[in-house]
């Protein structure tokens, strides 16, 4: 086994929670943010040897929530700390699938010295062969759209499909766009970072992308408004940001290449898989299928975040805590998403009624909403639905009454089943308490 590299002074994870200060986003969004960050920096540089394959740090999210749990707050503030890093292949704002794979093709012109050297060669028809490809640094995206919709659009199923080949591609990917060209792309490394409503979420995937590839790939981390309001952040000094960045850079000059992890650590990780028994939803059946890859993921995340190529016990339990704490929202975080025609309203009416700061009376509700519906006895039934569903109640006062959203707690504790590999007091107060 290679030497360890050592741990830093305070791992990158806990520095980053710290480097956010006081905060209106939930912390739980931080925390997922600062992975992804860290994920992002490592690109292809790090792996984890997993039978034929190889394990990167790349991962898909979404952060999820009503529009004023300040996702963007949480998702920019990554994405500022990436480029005063250095990061440069971050992607564009809004773009379409082909504009996207030619950004990629062209990514190389900047190391090589030749501008428009690989977009003649992969467009215009001079083919290069594989090992002229492979020779060539990987291909890296960092998609930070806090307004995911805006990235992708509503509805893009060919790009949707596309990512969810992208996500653990190995080789070199070639597509053909729409204009006959062709694009080579050697060993593609992806991260995404995004932020959406339950509502722009039904907009932008269509039901039937529970059943594909890039929704198994995608980890939807949910909040709720935090209730904070902070008239005036701080900002972070010159001294901290720079901080960050050296954490960043002595991350990645140590831990680049193979990631290792002991007997007892793999024994561990095999307890985790063999017990896992998935989320309580069917929406989610395809997602526990690639459940083991997420944790290592996060493991190698959680081992780098002290400076270490050596996954331990103690990394292993503090990402099953988080995978778990967030999978244990992850319903929320789909709403009525895929559950029936009505799906798409229902969620409507819940923004509505979340912002509401008084009860609404179904006629009040059906005014906002009345374009999604046929005919005005329809909002009586949805309201039965919801009602019986324990989503909402009816409140008598004030006269005449009307409904407000339920609100749940949830508790989390460690059952007999995982009290052995998962320990909720490495969260933050913050976290499991949802703010």
């Amino acid at each position: 086994m290679a030497a360890d590299v050592g741990d830093v002074d305070t791992d990158f994870i806990t520095s980053y929670m710290s480097y956010i200060g006081d905060t209106e986003s939930p912390m739980l969004y931080h925390r997922w943010c600062g992975m992804a960050l860290l994920a992002g920096m490592l690109g292809r540089d790090c792996f984890f040897k997993f039978g034929h394959f190889n394990v990167h740090a790349n991962m898909y999210l979404m952060l999820i929530g009503l529009p004023a749990t300040r996702k963007s707050t949480a998702i920019k503030i990554a994405k500022k700390l990436a480029m005063a890093s250095g990061y440069s292949t971050i992607a564009a704002d809004k773009t379409t699938k082909e504009k996207w794979l030619m950004d990629l093709a062209a990514q190389h012109d900047s190391t090589t010295g030749e501008a428009g050297d690989i977009l003649d060669k992969n467009l215009f028809g001079e083919e290069e062969d594989d090992a002229s490809i492979l020779s060539k640094p990987p291909i890296e995206c960092f998609i930070m759209a806090d307004e995911f919709n805006d990235f992708l659009g509503n509805g893009n199923i060919e790009f949707i499909s596309m990512l969810g080949v992208l996500y653990d591609y190995e080789g070199i990917y070639r597509n053909r766009i729409k204009t006959g060209k062709s694009v080579n792309l050697p060993n593609p490394t992806i991260n995404i970072l995004s932020g959406n409503t339950p509502t722009n979420f039904s907009l932008a995937f269509p039901p039937e992308i529970i059943g594909q590839g890039f929704f198994s790939r995608l980890i939807l981390v949910y909040g709720e408004p935090t209730g904070k309001r902070i008239t005036f952040p701080v900002e972070p000094s010159p001294a901290a940001i720079s901080e960050m960045v050296t954490k960043i850079a002595e991350i990645k000059r140590t831990c680049s290449g193979e990631i290792l992890a002991d007997s007892k650590t793999r024994e561990l990780l095999d307890k985790i898989y063999k017990t896992y028994k998935g989320i309580d939803d069917v929406r989610f059946d395809h997602y526990t299928g690639r459940r083991f890859t997420h944790l290592i993921k996060l493991c190698i995340i959680c081992a780098v975040s002290r400076g270490s190529r050596n996954i331990t016990e103690k990394d292993v339990l503090l990402a099953n805590t988080v995978l778990t704490h967030t999978e244990h929202l992850m319903p929320k975080a789909l709403g009525e998403f895929g559950k029936s025609k009505h799906s798409d309203t229902i969620n409507k009416i819940m923004d509505v009624l979340n912002r509401a700061t008084a009860p609404m009376t179904a006629n009040e509700i059906y005014k906002i909403i009345s374009t999604d519906l046929d005919k005005f006895s329809d909002i009586g039934n949805l309201m039965n639905i919801l009602t019986l569903s324990d989503k909402v109640m009816f409140v008598k006062s004030p006269a005449p009454g009307g409904f407000l959203p339920k609100k749940t707690i949830s508790v989390e504790v460690a059952s007999s089943r995982n009290s052995a590999v998962v320990d909720f007091s490495l969260l933050t107060e913050a976290e499991r308490n949802g703010v």
